[in-house]
């Protein structure tokens, strides 16, 4: 399979340091001294999984001529995503399988409108991750896992056997056929964490620990959650308990 990162930031480039390890044909594309970084040192990340380098690797600053890419992952930010999609629609990408590991639910819903819903994928990622001052990639913690899968429901023997080839080398990337579901349940919270801790300046333990500040944090998921239901999303367990369940826990 050829793949095609495109961003190679915190998440594109623990994804990239995976997928190096497998068989696949892997290109990144990156800008500025990120991009020269890269051809000069290649991909460095540390990990309590382990530190590596790769290097050389294939990195230019755009999306390589003549080359059919059967799963393209956009890791950039959001506010960059509208520049992936018109150098992707520069090119035959009809069968190209689109990841969006953005936040939020607009990404998704930009492909839509621009590829139709039978090709268009949904992409959830659950790391800590970021480019250190030394361009090399940090990945904070243990967890890692990823989810993929086609926004109709729709099963997918491509997305599947790439999901499968990837486990092999230890990348969590798990294909999964109701992708809004854990779209929606990762937004559902970070609309609320981002906003309460913005509005706070407090941390998710302290805001837990203020009882008009939890409920408000929780109203604030609640909010979400009801508009999930206008997008029709199917929850195997009500998100608010999810959550809650989750923020327990958290260190």
């Amino acid at each position: 399979m050829k793949i095609l990162i495109y961003g190679v930031g915190g998440i594109g480039g623990y994804l990239g340091s995976k997928l190096l390890e497998t068989d696949f044909d892997v290109s990144f594309v990156a800008r500025g001294k990120r991009l020269i970084h890269l051809k000069k040192n290649g991909l460095e990340i540390r990990s309590s999984e382990g530190s590596k380098t790769f290097k050389p690797i294939k990195v230019s600053d755009s999306i390589p001529r003549k080359v059919n890419f059967d799963i393209v992952l956009s890791t950039v930010k959001l506010y960059d995503f509208e520049d992936f999609i018109r150098n992707i629609k520069k090119y035959d990408n009809s069968g190209s399988i689109l990841l969006p590991f953005q936040n939020g639910i607009s990404a998704e819903q930009r492909l839509i409108e621009e590829f139709g819903e039978e090709r268009c994928y949904g992409a959830v990622a659950q790391i800590s991750s970021y480019v250190d001052k030394d361009q090399s990639i940090n990945h904070v913690g243990k967890l890692a896992t990823f989810f993929v899968g086609r926004i109709s429901q729709k099963s997918d023997v491509k997305l599947a056997n790439f999901c499968n080839m990837s486990n092999e080398v230890g990348l969590d990337i798990r294909h999964k056929e109701n992708i809004k579901e854990k779209i929606w349940e990762k937004f559902i919270f970070l609309s609320a964490y981002s906003g309460m801790t913005t509005l706070t300046q407090k941390t998710i333990g302290e805001i837990f620990d203020v009882s008009k500040l939890k409920e408000k944090f929780i109203q604030a998921m609640q909010e979400t959650y009801e508009l999930s239901k206008l997008f029709d999303v199917k929850f195997n367990q009500n998100p608010i308990e999810f959550w809650l369940e989750k923020i327990h826990i958290m260190p």
